[in-house]
C-alpha cells in the first residue's frame, strides 16, 4: 500500500475514533440532562425526601454528597500525594519500593464493593462508627489513595530534570526544590488526579451503602459526621432498586442529571483556578 494512502487511512481512523467518542458522550449528556433538567426545581434541590408520597426533594442527599467528598479528600489527598511525591523523588530503587508500587496497583484493581465490605468491618463494626458520614468518608479515602499515588508520581516524573538541577545549582535544598519548583510545575497533573477521584467519589454507591448507609438525617444541613450519610448516588440507586414513592421516575431522572452537573461543576471549580494560577506563574497554559 502506498505510504501516503496508509498515512491518510490511519489518520482517518483516529479521527473517526475521536468522533465516535464525542458522539457517545454528547448522546449520553443530552439524554441524561434532557430527562432530568425539567425536574431540577428549588423544591427538588433543597427539599426533604418523602418516603411514601410524591413531591419529595433530595436536599439532605445533595448536602451529604459534598460533605463526604470533602472529608474523603481531606483524608486521602495528603497521604496519597505524599506517597506519590516520596516514590517519585525520594524512594531508592529496590524490592521495598517495588513492593509499594505493586501494592498500590493491586489496591487500585480491588472492586469498590470489596472496599465497602472492608470499610464496614473496620469503621462500622470494629471502630463502632456505625453507618455514618465519617465512616463513608474514610472508606472513600481508601478508594482514592491508589489513584492519587499513581497520578502524583506520574505528574512529578514528567517534570524535566533540568528544573531540579537548576534549583539545586542555585543553592536550594532538596525539599525547597520539590515544594517550590517541582510541585508547581506538576500542578496540571495533580489537579487531574484530584478531579478524577472526586468524580468517582461523587458517583460511588457500593462503598457508601456498606459504610454510610442508605438513609439521611432529617435535619438539613446536618454537619454531624456521626449522622447517617446517604448520598445522591446512593439515593438514586435505592429509589431505582426499590421504588416505593409514586414519583420514583422523576427522582431518578432529576438525581441523574444533578449528578452529572455536580461532576462538571466540581471539575470547573478546581481546574479553572488552577489553570489561571499556573498561567500567571509560568506565562503559559498547562499542556
Amino acid at each position: 500500500m502506498d505510504k501516503r494512502l496508509a498515512d491518510r487511512l490511519g489518520t482517518g481512523l483516529l479521527w473517526a475514533a475521536m468522533a465516535l467518542i464525542l458522539a457517545i458522550l454528547a448522546w449520553f449528556l443530552l439524554h441524561i440532562l434532557g430527562q432530568g433538567l425539567p425536574h431540577l426545581t428549588p423544591d427538588f434541590l433543597f427539599g426533604l425526601p418523602s418516603q411514601i408520597s410524591a413531591g419529595g426533594g433530595v436536599g439532605p442527599f445533595l448536602f451529604n454528597s459534598f460533605y463526604i467528598l470533602t472529608l474523603s479528600l481531606v483524608f486521602s489527598v495528603p497521604v496519597g500525594m505524599g506517597a506519590g511525591i516520596w516514590l517519585a523523588e525520594y524512594a531508592r530503587p529496590g524490592r521495598f519500593t517495588d513492593l509499594i508500587r505493586l501494592s498500590t496497583e493491586a489496591l487500585a484493581t480491588v472492586p469498590s464493593i470489596v472496599l465497602g465490605l472492608f470499610g464496614m468491618l473496620i469503621f462500622v463494626q470494629w471502630l463502632g462508627l456505625g453507618f455514618t458520614i465519617l465512616g463513608g468518608a474514610l472508606a472513600l479515602g481508601l478508594l482514592n489513595l491508589p489513584v492519587l499515588v499513581n497520578v502524583t508520581e506520574a505528574a512529578i516524573r514528567s517534570v524535566p530534570d533540568s528544573y531540579r538541577e537548576a534549583s539545586l545549582a542555585l543553592g536550594a535544598t532538596r525539599f525547597q526544590t520539590v515544594t517550590r519548583v517541582v510541585l508547581p510545575a506538576a500542578l496540571p497533573g495533580l489537579v487531574t488526579g484530584i478531579t478524577l477521584v472526586a468524580g468517582r467519589a461523587l458517583g460511588e454507591t457500593a462503598i457508601l451503602v456498606f459504610t454510610a448507609g442508605t438513609t439521611a438525617s432529617r435535619f438539613f444541613p446536618d454537619f454531624d459526621p456521626l449522622a447517617s450519610g446517604a448520598t445522591l448516588a446512593v439515593h438514586l440507586w435505592a429509589t431505582g432498586s426499590n421504588p416505593i414513592v409514586p414519583d420514583a421516575d422523576r427522582i431518578q431522572a432529576g438525581a441523574a442529571a444533578l449528578l452529572v452537573l455536580m461532576v462538571l461543576a466540581f471539575n470547573l471549580a478546581v481546574a479553572l483556578p488552577a489553570r489561571a494560577w499556573y498561567r500567571r506563574r509560568t506565562g503559559s497554559l498547562p499542556s
